[in-house]
């Protein structure tokens, strides 16, 4: 039994290691479990402040509320971090500077997932119940990606795939 477990740790680290370097970028989808701060960049001023944007969100790892729905990292985090990649910014962030103050784009991932997005358009109005946190679902965060397709590839975005 302990051989076995052996064997398939050494496995599952072995291809991790290989698979550090191959990949050059991350681009993420989702709801809350993934968002690393959109959901933050789309309260407004009146709107009431999420839970999310107060301690212990954030604490463990950042130091501070970061938009992420949890006290430190997300898996996402981890995924980009195995890697060999920075953490995946959040698309409604924009362009950023980094510690060298350069101005970085998301040539390295990034993050459409918004807390609170559901999967289908349709779900919510069959229910027929209105939108609570969000209006943000995964169609739409697929036609953020498209329309930003072509300056991530840097070509039409017909051409990339």
């Amino acid at each position: 039994m302990a051989t076995s477990i052996c064997f398939v740790f050494v496995l599952l680290l072995t291809c991790t290691l290989h698979a550090n370097g191959c990949y050059t970028s991350i681009i993420s989808f989702g709801d809350s479990l993934a968002d690393t701060g959109n959901a933050k960049l789309l309260v407004s001023e009146d709107d009431m402040l999420p839970h999310f944007l107060f301690p212990p969100y954030g604490e463990t790892y950042f130091h501070e509320a970061t938009g992420r729905n949890s006290n430190g990292r997300l898996i996402i985090d981890f995924v980009a971090e195995s890697l060999g990649l920075p953490l995946v910014p959040p698309f409604l962030g924009g362009a950023r500077n980094n510690s060298d103050g350069c101005v970085m784009e998301f040539g390295q991932g990034v993050n459409y997932a918004v807390a609170g997005s559901f999967a289908m358009d349709s779900l919510i109005s069959n229910v027929g119940r209105e939108q609570q946190d969000t209006s943000v679902s995964l169609g739409l965060q697929f036609k953020w990606f498209k329309r930003h397709l072509p300056s991530i590839c840097g070509i039409p975005s017909g051409k990339c795939f």
